[in-house]
């Protein structure tokens, strides 16, 4: 499996981005995408998580409202639109999977940069 991000860059505070991660080497049964971030001096933290066959999606409370964890399963890619950012939001976005649906991101991107 393999994981690429793009879409990051540098915003002001209110405006939104949209990251993508285009996915390959995913099985075509059920899987668990999720996008990680990680700032400077603090520890990674789990943004959001979608379920591949039922779309079930979940947030961390820093972002619920204003991000919107989506996929598209055709294209094998994974989005994360964040709308209102706020300066606490820089930090580096992975995208991850977790091929047993336990919570175990067994596979990573390299990271793109998200600075508000």
């Amino acid at each position: 499996v393999q994981l690429v991000e793009s879409g990051g860059g540098s915003v002001q505070a209110g405006g939104a981005l949209r990251l993508s991660c285009v996915a390959s080497g995913l099985p075509d049964s059920n899987y668990l995408m999720a996008w990680f971030r990680q700032a400077p001096g603090k520890e990674r933290e789990w943004v959001a998580s979608i379920i591949s066959s039922t779309g079930t999606r979940k947030y961390g409370d820093s972002v619920k409202g204003r991000f919107t964890i989506s996929q598209d399963n055709v294209k094998k890619t994974l989005y994360l639109q964040m709308n209102s950012l706020k300066t606490e939001d820089t930090a580096v976005y992975y995208c991850a999977a977790d091929l047993t649906c336990v919570g175990k991101f067994g596979y990573w991107g390299q990271g793109t940069q998200v600075t508000v």
